[in-house]
């Protein structure tokens, strides 16, 4: 009996590990070609939160949280790198860059989890899930942007620090909306086929 259930607990283990990697790999490729950041100008709209969603609400917060930590080191990568445009300097800070990435993973799983349990609808469920961590991507990253850098931001962008909270709610609206869209049919859509799979 106990050697079933630590033999159990290993292939768990070693499921999780796998789809780490798996989703780590595809968020580090995401970040090195311009589908994982689409640059407009000096914004970019995202799709690296698509593989952090889906692996928290196919294996749960834990691989969500990893998944969104590597989603936030590449982006600070990308930073330091010269690679994220004028106001890449606010992404060398781990609270903007990696810190609001680890809750997208979180948002999703708990998000879908709740979502099933009142509608029962995956595909509904995953589109919620989906809208909502793509929503907490816009406002941690723009919210921690606003409390430590509202003023540097601004004049980067050739605005006056008096202007910052107006820009930054006019990105959180033109790239929230386009992040959360994206990311809702897209995750819907994989995780309705992932579940069935699963059955």
């Amino acid at each position: 009996m106990m050697n079933s259930q630590a033999s159990a607990r290993k292939k768990v283990n070693v499921k999780r590990m796998t789809i780490i990697s798996l989703l780590s790999a595809i968020s580090i490729m995401l970040s090195m070609i311009p589908l994982g950041y689409i640059q407009i100008g000096p914004l970019a709209i995202t799709t690296m939160c698509i593989p952090v969603i889906i692996g928290g609400i196919i294996e749960g917060p834990i691989v969500g949280a990893t998944v969104g930590l590597i989603f936030g080191l590449t982006s600070m990568f990308r930073a330091m790198a010269g690679m994220a445009g004028i106001t890449g300097f606010v992404f060398i800070n781990p609270l903007v860059s990696v810190l609001p990435r680890i809750f997208i993973g979180l948002v999703g799983c708990y998000s879908f989890r709740l979502s099933m349990k009142l509608i029962k609808n995956t595909y509904v469920s995953g589109l919620i899930a989906g809208a909502m961590a793509s929503i907490t991507n816009t406002i941690g990253v723009l919210g921690m942007i606003y409390v430590l850098y509202a003023a540097e931001y601004a004049k980067a962008l050739g605005q006056s620090a008096g202007a910052a909270k107006t820009l930054l709610l006019g990105i959180a609206t033109t790239n929230g909306i386009a992040e959360a869209l994206g990311g809702a049919l897209v995750v819907s859509a994989v995780v309705a086929v992932l579940k069935k799979s699963k059955k």
